[in-house]
């Protein structure tokens, strides 16, 4: 059974850090390329990183030059590091496979909440 665990949300003053972290129970999770995805209120969910099994990543461009994703295939874990935050980052934070469905399972997802 697939489950995903977020956490490391919080809240933060604008220009600062957080780090979030996702264990997940997946079979075979170091050949799944992994994502962290963010819902803000009244907003679809939207990908903002991607990881391949080799660690290729890609950034949305809203977080290119500010956010790292990484993981750590011994330990079923991907993270996402968030500097210089903007309100506008401000979401429930989420990871899953690349191409999970709406309808898949997803964890609680972590907040993450920027403002001063």
């Amino acid at each position: 059974q697939v489950q995903l665990v977020e956490s490391g949300g919080g809240l933060v003053q604008p220009g600062g850090s957080l780090r979030l972290s996702c264990t997940a129970s997946i079979s075979m999770f170091s050949i799944i390329e992994m994502g962290w995805y963010r819902q803000a209120p009244g907003k679809q969910r939207e990908l903002v990183a991607r990881i391949t099994p080799g660690g290729s990543t890609s950034y949305a461009d809203s977080v290119k030059g500010r956010f790292t994703i990484s993981r750590d295939n011994a330990k079923n874990t991907v993270y996402l590091q968030m500097n210089s935050l903007k309100p506008e980052d401000t979401a429930v934070y989420y990871c899953n496979r690349i191409g999970a469905p709406p309808s898949a399972y997803w964890g609680q997802g972590t907040q993450v909440t920027v403002s001063s």
